[in-house]
């Protein structure tokens, strides 16, 4: 399979004036690299990411050429109370660009084609803050979507591509279209961010299905997913009453048995 290499030239084309691109060939971590001297509006790129890191310290490694990673620096301008919006207004921004939908509270999925099983998932997302010497904390928001992997390359079933999904996509352009959906979503978090949380209702797809909440002391938790809150938990419904739970509560949120 000829997989075309990015270049420098044409991702900060495609990021616009308000991006600073950074392109290695080959790199362990774009977060690690990013958070190292962040700067708002810095974003790192990696044609191979060999050591990605997940959400709960999950390894993340696809083959060269076959994915879009990448870690952009942001200045989120929101309060404490309101930072655990952030991841999922990055997933919110990528299943925008992708034509995707959001599963909470951040992983961005896309519906088989064949029509055969649940949305597979084409995107994780990694958030982690930084406070440089100026004192004012940063968002390092690290992307990994999978573009053109075949099945046979997917790390689990429930994983899927772009190319799988018939939806070809350029890792140049959707780099542009990344970035841009991402700036727009971030302004406008800024701007109301419990009025944002209606957008993120409208894209997920966790909402009104039967889960399971795996907690990180051992135990589970129940019910039906009702709604979000305004910091963006989602609202369980169990035999005992509404739950809200936030996202560095669970393990995992899967189909109830």
């Amino acid at each position: 399979m000829t997989r075309v290499p990015l270049t420098l030239d044409g991702l900060q084309e495609a990021a616009g004036p308000h991006w600073q691109v950074q392109l290695h060939p080959a790199a362990g971590s774009t977060n690690a690299l990013a958070a190292s001297a962040p700067e708002g509006g810095l974003v790192v790129v990696a044609d191979h990411q060999t050591a990605g890191r997940g959400r709960l310290g999950r390894e993340w490694v696809t083959p060269a050429g076959a994915a879009l990673t990448f870690s952009a620096v942001v200045d989120p301008a929101l309060d404490d109370e309101w930072w655990p919006l952030v991841p999922l207004v990055a997933g919110y921004a990528v299943a925008r660009a992708v034509g995707g939908s959001l599963k909470w509270p951040n992983d961005v999925v896309v519906a088989d084609p064949a029509g055969g099983g649940p949305p597979g998932k084409v995107c994780g997302i990694l958030v982690e803050r930084v406070v440089p010497a100026d004192g004012r904390a940063l968002a390092v928001i690290g992307v990994g979507i999978n573009v053109d992997q075949t099945a046979e390359e997917l790390p689990v079933p429930e994983a899927m591509s772009l190319a799988l999904a018939a939806r070809d996509a350029d890792r140049t352009q959707l780099f542009g279209h990344v970035l841009h959906a991402l700036r727009q979503s971030l302004a406008a978090l800024a701007d109301g961010p419990a009025a944002y949380v209606g957008h993120l209702r409208r894209r997920c797809t966790t909402l009104g299905r039967d889960v399971r909440a795996d907690l990180p002391d051992g135990s589970e938790l129940e019910g039906r997913a009702v709604d979000l809150d305004d910091h963006g938990r989602l609202l369980i419904e169990t035999q005992d009453g509404t739950v809200p739970v936030a996202a560095g509560d669970v393990i995992h949120v899967r189909p109830a048995r």
